[in-house]
């Protein structure tokens, strides 16, 4: 290849390169609108507190080291995120496949021929010194495609992998975020089964000396039969209760085993003793809507998805235009393997396609796509407006709960002083035994009304977490969504700046 045949290929490529430098085409994208408020609406979010939530480990605000542990071990070993982390490793790899389409493509070819020259073959004629004998023909070298991204197509793809890894990516935190959230909803209702069992085993033994107390008395021939028939009946009732209080938490222990990816057996041992209901702390910050959308992984998710859809207008539109490109091979080719020196040959082809008669077809896409942005657009600002009507339905069942909570214990602190009366003047003769029982079984109702409304309240404030999408942070990236390589990241959106 002579040096002048070099300068036409360098001028070629290097125009087309040039070309490749032209702005894409199709839209570019910008970040939708989002509809938030600037304040929540409802009354308690003031008395919640508008301060910047500490979200990234909500769950150690519940001050219950056996959780903590449990949502470490569900990070670790929970199927479901384990796929998703294998979703963005995948996603990661797409991107790359993609960008590496700016690339020329180069293969090594060989090939080895045997052949026999035709006596009618017009060449024969004119050259007398080859004769009508077989012969062989080895040709080795490489051939070189190269298509130019004159109008963008290729890095439109590009800002649309790019787009997927980031939804893979938020996916990934979604995950996290129901996890850890419905590890803590398991844990609390483990802990208040047993409380309400606890309970009941309480009520169980007061009604036992109830039980006795009405027997002394109708074996004293102070009370009839009918006394002695109604203990027997209450405590057989309350006892009746604990076969499904114990049922459920089993089957808590069960789901807790399943959201931990181990066996329910190694679960059992560490958990069936009995602890206390995690309780909520008395602040609890709920920031701003703007906030929301910066930290929800759904919401973020939405907007990624709306950013590859962008891309892909520009993918299509792409398609309207010609695509231009060139091709080579370079190698040597002989007749005899042992003389090879020498025998070189090249070729450069520059091309272009354009498939203009299906000019139509092609515009339908483009339409099609753009349809299809639409939607996630429109998608995008459902998924905005859900995350906001969960978060102020959070905040106002945590806070109409607690105060339940509040007049529940209240009430139970009462029965309990009335149960200890009303027995005292039974046994004194000063009421009949209705106004025992009546009293016993409204305290064990308090009593496993009071352990629900513990365990709603801190199961509520989860909920509220979960919501504002808490459990996860922008600083704490998992390794599949680290740059593989020095500023691959360059042309997607930063990490930690977020469309909306």
């Amino acid at each position: 290849m002579s040096g002048s045949e070099f300068k036409i290929a360098g001028a070629l490529a290097g125009m087309l390169a040039a070309l490749a430098g032209c702005r894409p085409v199709g839209p570019n994208y910008k970040p939708p609108a989002a509809p938030t408020p600037d304040v929540w609406h409802q009354k308690v979010a003031a008395e919640l507190g508008r301060e910047q939530p500490a979200l990234q480990a909500w769950w150690r605000n519940l001050n219950d080291p056996v959780l903590t542990s449990l949502v470490d071990e569900a990070r670790n070993n929970n199927l479901t995120a384990q796929q998703a982390l294998s979703v963005i490793r995948e996603s990661r790899l797409r991107r790359a496949v993609v960008s590496r389409n700016l690339q020329p493509v180069v293969d090594i070819t060989g090939s080895y021929s045997r052949a026999k020259a035709s006596s009618q073959d017009p060449l024969f004629s004119k050259l007398p010194n080859v004769a009508a004998q077989p012969f062989n023909l080895f040709t080795v070298g490489f051939d070189v495609l190269w298509e130019a991204d004159v109008f963008g197509g290729i890095r439109r793809s590009i800002e649309a992998a790019d787009a997927g890894v980031g939804a893979s990516l938020e996916t990934y935190r979604d995950v996290l975020v129901t996890l850890f959230a419905e590890v803590a909803l398991n844990y609390v209702d483990l802990r208040t089964f047993q409380q309400r069992i606890a309970y009941a085993e309480a009520n169980v033994k007061i009604q036992t000396e109830s039980l006795a107390l009405a027997r002394s008395r109708f074996e004293s021939g102070l009370t009839g039969r009918l006394d002695l028939e109604q203990a027997r009946s209450n405590l057989s009732n309350t006892r009746a209760i604990l076969p499904a209080l114990k049922l459920g938490e089993q089957v808590v222990l069960n789901q807790l085993a399943f959201l931990l990816s181990v066996p329910p057996t190694q679960l059992r041992k560490d958990l069936e003793k009995p602890g206390p209901i995690p309780s909520a702390p008395e602040a609890v910050a709920v920031g701003l809507p703007a906030d929301l959308l910066r930290q929800r992984p759904d919401v973020r998710r939405a907007e990624r998805f709306l950013a590859l859809q962008t891309a892909r207008v520009g993918v299509a539109t792409a398609q309207l235009y010609p695509r231009f490109g060139l091709s080579g091979n370079l190698g040597l080719q002989t007749v005899d393997i042992s003389k090879f020196s020498g025998a070189g040959f090249f070729g450069i082809t520059p091309f272009f396609r354009w498939n203009i008669f299906n000019r139509g077809r092609l515009h339908d896409l483009v339409k099609a796509e753009k349809e299809v942005t639409q939607q996630a657009l429109l998608g995008y600002q459902n998924t905005v407006l859900l995350a906001l009507a969960e978060t102020e339905s959070a905040m106002v069942a945590f806070h109409q709960e607690k105060q339940r909570l509040a007049r529940l214990r209240e009430a139970v602190a009462a029965t309990e002083k009335a149960v200890g009366l009303v027995r005292t003047l039974y046994n004194t003769g000063l009421s009949d035994f209705q106004n025992v029982l009546d009293t016993e079984r409204t305290l064990f109702l308090q009593q496993d009304n009071l352990a629900v409304s513990e365990g709603q309240v801190t199961k509520n404030l989860i909920s509220l977490y979960k919501a504002l999408g808490g459990g996860w942070s922008l600083s704490a990236l998992p390794e599949e969504a680290k740059p593989q390589r020095p500023g691959e990241e360059s042309q997607s959106r930063p990490e930690g700046k977020p469309g909306p």
